[in-house]
């Protein structure tokens, strides 16, 4: 998917436009916590979901699902390694200095973070992405780019942070 995923999931308030901002939404898509990207049971975002992150469709369109630890790895081995991977991911526009360059037409946008407790930080200056996979109890693997630098990092990140998608097609 070459844009971060801006599906509206009916009734559930927990898929946000950054600020709560609409145009936030048109310019870098919704950002959701773990369950909700998952489309499980929202308890899972504090406990151990412990199901398959194989092939997990999520709040993806049909034939698409939520990429896994293992995609993203070879996402960043397909593009020559993280170090580079985030300069080479990056749109060209839409990061607040230091644009990538776009090499492959993922067009990475940064949509920034959201927590729980409705503060939202970073659109513009970083993008966050979920995996399928749980990385602890309260925890799951995600990939993170920085406007200030060339690199595509894994992190750890609570499952109630409200953090982008992209999905992967089947």
């Amino acid at each position: 998917m070459a844009e971060n995923l801006n599906y509206d999931v009916p009734n559930n308030a927990t898929d946000v436009c950054h600020s709560n901002n609409s145009s936030n939404c048109a310019t870098y898509g919704r950002l959701y916590n773990w369950a909700t990207a998952m489309g499980i049971d929202a308890s899972y975002n504090n406990s151990y979901w412990d199901g398959s992150d194989v092939n997990h469709q999520g709040v993806c369109p049909p034939y698409w699902r939520l990429p896994s630890n293992a995609d993203w790895d070879a996402l960043m081995t397909a593009v020559g390694g993280s170090s580079t991977a985030g300069t080479k991911l990056k749109a060209r526009t839409g990061w607040y200095s230091n644009s990538g360059t776009d090499d492959y037409g993922f067009s990475a946008l940064p949509g920034g973070i959201g927590y729980s407790d409705g503060l939202f930080i970073g659109a513009g200056d970083y993008g966050f992405w979920w995996s399928a996979t749980e990385s602890g109890s309260d925890g799951a693997s995600t990939r993170g780019m920085n406007y200030d630098d060339e690199f595509a990092s894994w992190y750890g990140s609570g499952k109630d942070y409200l953090l982008s998608v992209r999905c992967l097609q089947d």
